[in-house]
């Protein structure tokens, strides 16, 4: 079976485009004149790179893109249009490769008879479970166009979250890089240009000034390491970064990571805090809204916090909501949840106004993330010069101690 990419138009004068899986060109003209489509163009499509494939399991979707292809699809089926008709016109109109190549999967499901939310479950990778439950609860309920605002609407939320930190982490990222450069440029460039000095005066005067001071000695000591044994240190690292990654993915490397970034002083297990509960109060509205089933709901806003700590605790709302009881009673027993949470949880539940008290948690916490990071910006960055200044203060200093011993001996 090989790929082939095909223009047409129908009889209306439209025109299409899009890949089919087929033995040959002809047996694709043939589904197409089956569609009642004009064929104009087939041709195979041939990958350029294997690794192409492999370097798309590294690359996520874009969630701005997403946000405007669910709105567009929304807009289209409100209008009218049918909706093979819809993902036809999306296709065409899409300029994200992934979404694309998903819509085109999703036309080819629709039109085999499938639901628009079953389709999406064979695309994980761009549709992921707060996108399908949501769209799930739209066909049920016949409201899809609503479905997919509501959908662009989370995404657009949540896109403006992570944009937001990643603008107020782009600097000190930044600056850290930059220093961490210069400084091993320095340990293994300027260094052994002291160190061979050194060497010279020790065997000049072996018996006053083999010696050498203790800071000197360390920072010989990692300038030795970096430009003699590069080859065993740049195996090291990376093979600690790829341990990390991996325990990282398991269930308990997750959640002991999520609890320690919790934990992480100068307000920034604050920030992480509030992020987490912003993403999850967002997304748990969003699904009641949609009409989403209340314990579905709990299980999406857990799974897709992005917090594995906030998980735990929605696995305890399951249970509880599974056997008759409140949402905020297990959410006051967890302590990622402030009072205030718990107390809006509670009178919404109260009131029947959930929905509506989650998303004022949501507007509340990510102001305050807005006012946060702000105001971590501000602190990391003298913190920052101050552990850049001692770190190059330490080699200068360490450099120039032997100098002004053997200039207090010659004295």
């Amino acid at each position: 079976m090989s790929t082939y990419a095909f223009r047409a138009i129908d009889l209306a004068g439209t025109p299409s485009k899009g890949e089919l899986e087929a033995s040959s060109k002809g047996q694709v003209t043939e589904q197409l004149r089956q569609r009642g489509l004009i064929v104009l163009d087939v041709s195979e499509k041939r990958e350029a790179m294997k690794i192409d494939g492999f370097l798309d399991r590294f690359q996520g979707v874009n969630m701005r893109e997403l946000a405007v292809f669910s709105r567009q699809f929304a807009t289209l089926i409100s209008s009218g249009m049918p909706m093979l008709r819809s993902l036809y016109t999306l296709e065409e109109q899409t300029e994200d490769e992934k979404i694309s190549q998903a819509i085109v999967s999703l036309r080819n499901d629709v039109e085999a008879g499938s639901s628009v939310a079953d389709s999406m479950e064979r695309t994980p990778g761009v549709f992921d479970p707060l996108y399908r439950s949501m769209v799930r609860a739209g066909e049920g309920s016949g409201r899809l166009e609503q479905a997919l605002e509501m959908v662009a609407i989370q995404l657009e939320k949540l896109d403006a979250l992570r944009r937001q930190i990643r603008a107020a982490l782009m600097y000190p990222a930044l600056v850290f890089t930059f220093a961490v450069i210069v400084m091993t440029a320095v340990v293994a460039f300027i260094v052994p240009v002291f160190a061979g000095i050194f060497d010279e005066l020790a065997s000049e005067t072996p018996g006053e000034s083999a010696a050498l001071p203790f800071m000197t000695q360390i920072t010989v000591t990692i300038s030795d390491l970096i430009t003699g044994s590069w080859f065993i240190v740049i195996p090291v690292l990376g093979l600690l970064a790829f341990l990390f990654f991996q325990w990282k993915k398991t269930e308990r490397g997750r959640y002991q990571w999520d609890a320690f970034k919790l934990k992480l002083p100068m307000k920034i297990g604050d920030v992480v805090q509030k992020v987490a509960i912003a993403r999850w109060s967002r997304i748990f509205s969003g699904t009641i809204s949609a009409g989403v089933p209340i314990l579905q709901a709990v299980k999406i806003a857990g799974e897709t916090s992005g917090n594995a700590v906030v998980a735990e605790a929605m696995e305890d709302v399951y249970v509880s909501v599974r056997q008759g009881g409140t949402i905020a009673a297990p959410l006051g027993r967890s302590a990622v949840f402030p009072t205030m949470v718990t107390h809006m949880v509670s009178v919404g539940e109260e009131t029947g106004q959930l929905e509506s008290m989650l998303g004022k948690v949501a507007d509340f916490y990510e102001a305050e993330v807005d006012a946060k990071v702000k105001a971590l910006t501000s602190l990391i960055e003298p913190v920052m010069i101050i552990f850049v200044g001692s770190v190059v203060g330490f080699i200068v200093i360490s450099m120039y101690l032997p100098i002004f011993s053997l200039y207090d001996k010659i004295r």
